[in-house]
């Protein structure tokens, strides 16, 4: 079953909503402003992701301190362990996202799994972002492996490292996306 959507806080809508609809591709499609339990107000924007998903920012006001939106270095993790993966449906579409997000000046990871290919960057908020593409089905010997592994406390063998590679962005060619900009 698929998501209906992902909610996530933002530190900074005008920016957020820049970074998805230029860098991501994805469209605007709602936008709720109402008050919030603790007093405050929010604002809620959805966009839809180009498949059957929606990704949703909370813009909150009120006393809620300094909004921390990186979902993983906001938590005392390293920023590749909670990320958002978007379906690809192919390497020419992966090929095509990297460069738009070059084009845009902002940093790419290219990295080859083996069983599928992702690139990722880094919105607004701090969060890693990632576009994947499957290239290739699960074989029946992963498939008993994986259900060995959950129940394993032992990190058994290592698998090959995965191919990397990192293309820095044109810095000079960076939005400025912000609060300075008009917001939704």
């Amino acid at each position: 079953m698929a998501f209906h959507h992902v909610a996530l806080a933002t530190n900074d809508v005008a920016a957020t909503h820049h970074f998805y609809t230029e860098a991501m591709g994805f469209t605007l499609v709602k936008a709720s402003i109402g008050p919030t339990p603790e007093g405050g107000w929010a604002k809620h924007v959805f966009y839809e992701t180009g498949g059957n998903g929606l990704i949703a920012f909370w813009d909150l006001h009120g006393d809620y301190g300094d909004v921390k939106g990186a979902m993983s270095r906001d938590v005392g993790l390293p920023e590749w362990v909670n990320h958002l993966a978007f379906h690809a449906p192919d390497n020419d579409s992966i090929d095509a996202a990297m460069a738009r997000w070059l084009d845009l000046g902002l940093d790419v990871v290219d990295i080859d799994h083996d069983f599928c290919r992702s690139v990722y960057t880094t919105d607004p908020n701090g969060t890693m972002v990632e576009w994947c593409c499957d290239t290739r089905a699960f074989t029946e010997a992963e498939l008993e492996h994986a259900n060995r592994m959950i129940h394993s406390d032992k990190p058994g063998e290592f698998e090959p490292a995965p191919t990397v590679r990192f293309h820095q962005g044109d810095r000079s060619k960076r939005p400025v996306w912000g609060k300075d900009q008009a917001s939704v």
